[in-house]
This record gives structure tokens, C-alpha cells and sequence, in this order.
């Protein structure tokens, strides 16, 4: 129990910071959820599925090679993960009526992902223990909030434009670059030190994802 907690505690407290960030029209706390446990259950078991696929059509059989760890980390896992939370968002949270300024694009996309962060914390936790909840505390969960901020920016504004399409998919992009960054540098720890790489990339995606909530919020229908 006490690791359960654990592991899933960083993922509240990063979902309690972003619901007090929506300062001005608060999102439905049944629909957060609903989010929340579609991103748990759905994109997990989507991103499972892809994997399984990519197994079955690429293989990764030299660990030492960078172009190979370059593509396993953009091409495989960036994009599984990034499109099983990006599908849900889309097809889910986007089309409904409640998803009413730009800002519940970052507070819908950031549930979804931190649905599917604590799936996944549960399982690496339980498995490594205390040591791995509270090195993936400050790493691995807030780089999924940071992707969902991110991704949930331009969704936001893709709801109220004229060209959505070319807005989802920049958020999906943009997800998929920044944790495509960070895993390739902890993919390729074979070489000394550039793991610094992970925290560098992640470090300029927590900052620009706390600017896309602050213009969000400055921008938000019910400032006034």
C-alpha cells in the first residue's frame, strides 16, 4: 500500500497544481476523472497494442547504436505513448460541450497523461521500490505533464480556429519531440554524462509549458 502511494502521489500533486491553474471556470471534477481513467486504461492498452505491433515489424538489435536508440525513441516510443494520450483528447475530451476556452485543452490533455503515468508508475514502483518512486517523481511523471501541457496548448487554441487540424497536430508534434529528447539521452547512456541531456530537454519543456499555462490563463473567455 504504502507503495501505491507512492507512486501515485506526484501524479495528484501535479493534477492538483494544474486544476488551481484554471483559475476562472473550472472543468467538471466527473469529466477530469472520466479523462484521467480513459488515459489509465485506454492509452495504456492502445500503446500496448502498438507496441506489440512495432515489435513484430521493427527490430532494435545493437543497444550501442545511436541511430538505432534515436529511432526507438522518436519513432517507437515518443510516438505510441504521445498518439495513445493524443486519440484521447481528441476524440474524447476536444468535442465536448465543457471544453469551452483554450485552457481546458492543457487541464484535459495533462489528465489523460497523467492517467497514463500512473498506470505506468504503479508497474515500474512496485517492481524497483521506493528508490525508482522517488527517482520517477522528479523526472519521469512530470516530463508526462510537462508533454501533456504541451500537447494540450495547441489543442486548446485548435477548438477555437479555423484550422484545427493543423493545431492538433502541431501539439501532437510538439509532444512527441520533447519526449522523443528525453528518452533518446537516457537511451543512449552508453556514452558518460549525456543522460544530463534528458534533464536539460526536459528542463526547457517545463518552462515553456509553464508560459503556454500562463497565456492560457491570461487569455482565458472568463477573465472578465
Amino acid at each position: 500500500m504504502n507503495l501505491l502511494l507512492a507512486a501515485i502521489a506526484p501524479v495528484f500533486a501535479i493534477i492538483l497544481y494544474v486544476y488551481c491553474k484554471d483559475e476562472y471556470e473550472k472543468e467538471p471534477r466527473r469529466l477530469l476523472l472520466y479523462n484521467f481513467l480513459l488515459g489509465a486504461i485506454v492509452s495504456i492498452l492502445i500503446a500496448t497494442i502498438l507496441y506489440y505491433g512495432s515489435d513484430a515489424i521493427i527490430k532494435f538489435d545493437d543497444e550501442f547504436s545511436i541511430v538505432q536508440q534515436f529511432f526507438k525513441a522518436f519513432l517507437v516510443v515518443a510516438i505510441i505513448e504521445e498518439f495513445s494520450k493524443y486519440i484521447i483528447v481528441r476524440y474524447f475530451a476536444q468535442p465536448n460541450k465543457e471544453f469551452n476556452e483554450p485552457y481546458d485543452g492543457i487541464i484535459y490533455a495533462v489528465m489523460v497523461s497523467m492517467g497514463f503515468a500512473a498506470t505506468e508508475n504503479i508497474m515500474y514502483v512496485l517492481e524497483g521500490g521506493y528508490q525508482v518512486a522517488l527517482l520517477r517523481a522528479f523526472t519521469a511523471v512530470p516530463a508526462h505533464a510537462t508533454f501533456g501541457v504541451l500537447m494540450g496548448y495547441f489543442m486548446g487554441k485548435a477548438k477555437f480556429t479555423k484550422h484545427p487540424s493543423k493545431y492538433n497536430l502541431l501539439g501532437l508534434f510538439l509532444a512527441v519531440l520533447f519526449h522523443g529528447s528525453y528518452d533518446f539521452f537516457l537511451f543512449i547512456n552508453f556514452i558518460p554524462g549525456v543522460w544530463i541531456g534528458a534533464f536539460i530537454s526536459l528542463g526547457v519543456g517545463i518552462y515553456l509549458a509553464r508560459k503556454a499555462i500562463k497565456k492560457h490563463q491570461k487569455n482565458s473567455f472568463f477573465k472578465f
